[in-house]
């Protein structure tokens, strides 16, 4: 398939069956976060799976493999445009399919109750009075200018069926805050995984796996994601999830 890259494009491999993205500088690239996230879940063969704000698709290409159906939500145009050639490109048209939307209007977009799992890589840090006319360009897309904690934990659990499961990648400093709203919106936490930059460094990131209707307690805390080793490299860890 011949690929046509636009100005500000580039072309990237994703080390993973042999898929690659198109990526547009000027925007939002993908980073580490989205790949830690899309190869914690444990999925069943024939999920139905929804990722609520994908960007340029990129967790819905690391997970075609491992489900059955990928819902891909994404409210940018730009992003979401990027998110239908990358699922041409590598040829998941089949299985994946792109909607421009906003999943703050879950209930407009979706039956409630009707995937298996969803995932997400939000906007991570809340924004504070007199805070926002000093954020720009790429940077907003870490802030929660288009959803918050509360935005995304809510569009899950409408469109999550009773024991569907929640994978999310989020700041540590913000756990407190999200069992609370997973609590509130009848879902418990059962995996958590930290994710430390070094050994000896407080964790700056969580992954975890929420269940609808489960029991609070029973919440299995992994062994800690170490990021670098003391050099900077990437310990072996990280590279085996980058080349698995």
């Amino acid at each position: 398939m011949k690929i046509f890259l636009r100005e500000g494009e580039r072309l990237d491999d994703l080390m993973r069956s042999g898929r690659t993205i198109i990526q547009n500088q000027n925007e939002f690239c993908f980073s580490m976060d989205s790949v830690l996230i899309a190869h914690f879940p444990k999925f069943k063969k024939n999920a139905r799976v929804i990722d609520l704000g994908t960007g340029t698709g990129v967790i819905p290409l690391l997970i075609a493999d491992e489900v059955k159906e990928i819902c891909a939500v994404e409210l940018n145009s730009c992003m979401a445009d990027l998110a239908r050639r990358n699922v041409e490109l590598n040829g998941l048209s089949e299985k994946i399919s792109v909607v421009e939307g906003d999943y703050r209007k879950h209930r407009e977009l979706f039956k409630a109750e009707s995937f298996d799992a969803a995932i997400a890589n939000p906007p991570y840090t809340p924004i504070t009075d007199g805070e926002a006319n000093k954020i720009s360009g790429i940077a907003r897309a870490r802030h929660e200018f288009t959803a918050t904690l509360e935005d995304v934990v809510t569009a899950a659990r409408y469109v999550l069926k009773f024991h569907g499961a929640f994978y999310m990648i989020h700041l540590a400093a913000r756990l407190c805050e999200i069992v609370d709203a997973l609590h509130r919106h009848q879902m418990e936490m059962k995996r958590l995984c930290l994710i430390q930059p070094k050994a000896g460094r407080d964790a700056n990131l969580i992954m975890l796996e929420a269940v609808v209707g489960a029991n609070a307690g029973n919440l299995k805390i992994l062994p800690p994601l170490i990021v670098h080793k003391d050099d900077g490299s990437y310990t072996d860890e990280i590279y085996k999830i980058y080349n698995g």
